[in-house]
């Protein structure tokens, strides 16, 4: 639990954390789109810079990324290997009795190993430089055009910050639970397969109690506070675009536009 990293805020005074959050999601969108273009290692390379840079301005720590490109490892490596044991394109390089392994299917596997990582790494810059209350503010903002055909902003708004927020609860939470189930006697990491799925569901059952105790909790007080998400609210904090914010905009769209261009001509 303590790998998770996704959705923890860590306060510092970097260039990264004082950009508009609408710039950061907006940023995000526009990289997810020019990560899927095939470029080659090259354009992956100036990706890779581009997001190195993002990190190094951020003050992240490096650890903090490792953190959370570790879970997602077993995921990467099970696309991976059905990748290379599966996809049939280009030179053939190895036969291993019925199965045969081509070199299209090893450069598959690499790029898909490349996009995670550049994907997961950028956005856990997003949400570590930037207040779940930020983030709410900017998807409000950058879908207000959509409350003209009535659609609920402001709660999908809400929905997504309190998610944001909890993640970090929830995980604390489930360190808990497992330290007192550890001490009841309940091994995590030993036994049949059969004793670790009765191991994890003794985890999940209470935590999925505790996640619906703060939920109710949490919708008693809002509505103690006699919250409505249709009343007309003011906003304590205003999102301010600055030149800075235009300057990482233009640094964005023109590394983007290079690697889709030249994912068109190799």
């Amino acid at each position: 639990m303590d790998n998770m990293t996704f959705g923890k805020y860590i306060p510092m005074n970097s260039i990264i954390h004082r950009l508009d959050p609408r710039l950061k999601i907006v940023t995000l969108f526009i990289f997810l789109i020019s990560v899927f273009f095939d470029a080659g290692f090259i354009g992956y390379g100036i990706l890779g810079i581009y997001v190195l840079m993002c990190a190094l301005l951020s003050k992240i720590k490096l650890s903090h990324i490792l953190k959370a490109i570790k879970p997602m490892l077993f995921m990467m490596l099970f696309l991976m290997f059905f990748n290379i044991f599966l996809l049939k394109t280009g030179d053939l390089l190895l036969v291993l009795g019925p199965v045969k392994i081509y070199s299209g299917a090893i450069l598959q596997s690499a790029y898909i190993f490349i996009r995670l990582v550049l994907i997961i790494t950028l956005t856990t810059i997003m949400t570590s430089s930037t207040k779940p209350l930020e983030l709410t503010l900017a998807i409000e903002s950058l879908l207000s055009p959509l409350k003209k055909v009535h659609f609920p902003v402001h709660e999908l708004a809400m929905m997504i910050s309190i998610a944001l927020r909890f993640i970090p609860d929830l995980l604390d939470e489930a360190k808990r639970i497992m330290k007192a189930q550890a001490s009841r006697g309940v091994d995590f990491n030993e036994g049949t397969f059969t004793e670790k799925i009765k191991s994890i569901i003794s985890l999940i059952i209470p935590l999925f109690i505790s996640a619906f105790q703060r939920a109710e909790d949490l919708a008693n007080a809002m509505e103690s506070r006699n919250y409505n998400p249709e009343a007309r609210r003011t906003r304590y904090q205003i999102l301010t675009w600055n030149l800075s914010d235009t300057v990482a905009l233009a640094v964005t769209l023109l590394v983007c536009f290079v690697v889709i261009v030249m994912s068109f001509l190799i």
